[in-house]
């Protein structure tokens, strides 16, 4: 059997006046997180992980933040094409366990959604998409209300 275990983790700067995407959910919010694409932390880092567990390198490799095509990119399209490169390398999502750090909006009360959502782009079964949410306890950046954070860790196998 190959397995293959992976790791990705996402930080973006969060600032009044945008739309907080999470998840590939709009999170009620007056701020959201700031990047190039929708800058949906928790789509990125599951990218990354996915990525990286078939060595095709990472998220800015294959969408780059300098390319005008990727610009305000909804990051389910994002994992979309990485599910494709990770179906032609003749592997399928087996699971994955995010963390998102964030003081607030509260995450939790969305969670099923997301699971719904990501489980749907994985092409797996909800109960294998774990997402959990943590403050940063007001501690650095975090902590402050001033980034969000998502690690995610993901087992894929071969067909």
């Amino acid at each position: 059997m190959d397995i293959r275990i992976g790791f990705g983790v996402d930080v973006h700067r969060l600032e009044e006046g945008r739309e907080f995407w999470m998840g590939g959910l709009k999170l009620p919010s007056s701020f959201g997180a700031v990047g190039h694409s929708d800058a949906d932390v928790l789509i990125h880092a599951i990218c990354d992980a996915l990525l990286g567990a078939l060595n095709l390198r990472d998220i800015g490799f294959h969408f780059s933040d300098t390319d005008p095509k990727y610009k305000g990119i909804d990051s389910k399209i994002l994992l979309k094409n990485v599910m494709t490169l990770i179906k032609e390398k003749g592997f399928g999502v087996v699971n994955i366990d995010a963390t998102v750090i964030l003081e607030k909006p509260k995450v939790n009360p969305h969670i099923p959604e997301m699971q719904a959502i990501l489980a749907e782009l994985l092409e797996v079964e909800i109960d294998r998409v774990s997402i959990k949410a943590t403050t940063h306890e007001k501690v650095d950046s975090f902590g402050a209300g001033e980034a969000v954070k998502a690690y995610a860790v993901c087992l894929v196998s071969k067909y």
